[in-house]
């Protein structure tokens, strides 16, 4: 009966809201049909030949190095009248998103805001298998924290690919667990370069995609039609908190190097100029100084 009465609503919506469409002689026609199938073909303009676009290789090539994180905090509080007599009690509260191995002795990439208040992080391996994890340093700024786990073999990783390469048009890869649904691939094109989101004044040369990107895919991997490492999803564009066909992803050359100078220095380094420009508009050659960072070289030096 349901499904009959559905059928019956779908019907209704046809027979009494839609309007009666007007036939002209146009309309009497033939009617054409055509092969719906799809190929999607790739233009080689050096060799004037069409190549397929077959995704099927670099899903393979990344698919075992994207993993799932598992964020446990535990705050304590009062939730409930028994509390007030009690006292307050510790609860857990999970978040869970993605991360890229990007090494084969157990380096792993994410956001920030994936593991951000965590009291234990866990990795599941797309082969099931669970490890814990460390955190190693973040980058609240650029939202990107770097995790390591302990690992008997060694791990699938994902190559870096330089990020400034990448064309708008060219077709991406955006690999995660959105919803827990692990291991999950969806496809779509570069469709912006250098995007500033607003609210995110940090990071202002974000990649914009429309491949499909959902809470869950947060940390997860961005790649090339290779198989290669071109930026980490991060955020999407949405009233709702869904896709609805815009995605960013931080860049894989800014993730590099935040990567990078959290191993070798324990931090990010960032560059200080040590002064700042006096930008009164005076018809000057150079620069005026209007001031100096306490303690930078350029003070010291006495500019």
């Amino acid at each position: 009966m349901a499904i009959l009465g559905g059928v019956i609503s779908l019907l209704g919506y046809s027979v009494f809201i839609e309007k009666p469409r007007v036939m002209s002689t146009d309309d009497m026609m033939p009617i054409q049909t055509f092969q719906t199938n799809y190929n999607s073909t790739a233009f080689d303009l050096n060799t004037a030949t069409y190549a397929p676009t077959n995704f099927t290789e670099a899903a393979e090539k990344t698919v075992h190095a994207v993993v799932h994180v598992k964020n446990t905090a535990v705050s304590s509080g009062i939730n409930s009248i028994s509390d007030l007599f009690n006292g307050s009690r510790k609860y857990e509260q999970v978040g869970t998103g993605s991360g890229v191995i990007i090494s084969s002795d157990g380096y792993i990439v994410t956001n920030n805001h994936v593991i951000d208040g965590a009291s234990e992080l866990e990795i599941t391996l797309n082969n099931r298998k669970k490890y814990k994890a460390t955190l190693v340093g973040t980058d609240v700024k650029n939202d990107i924290a770097l995790l390591k786990i302990e690992a008997t073999e060694a791990l699938p990783y994902i190559p870096f690919s330089d990020s400034d390469t990448i064309k708008i048009g060219e077709w991406v890869l955006a690999v995660g667990n959105p919803y827990n649904l692990t291991s999950t691939v969806t496809a779509g094109i570069v469709s912006a370069k250098g995007r500033d989101l607003q609210g995110n004044s940090a990071t202002d040369s974000f990649i914009q995609t429309d491949a499909a990107v959902n809470p869950g895919n947060s940390g997860g991997a961005l790649v090339n039609t290779r198989g290669e490492f071109v930026g980490i999803n991060t955020a999407i564009s949405s009233k709702t908190g869904s896709y609805i066909g815009y995605s960013f992803a931080v860049p894989s050359n800014i993730a590099k190097k935040i990567i990078d100078d959290i191993l070798e220095f324990g931090k990010v380094q960032e560059a200080i100029i040590g002064f700042v420009p006096d930008l009164r508009e005076d018809d000057i050659e150079g620069v005026r100084f209007g001031d100096f960072a306490e303690n930078s070289n350029a003070e010291k030096a006495g500019i």
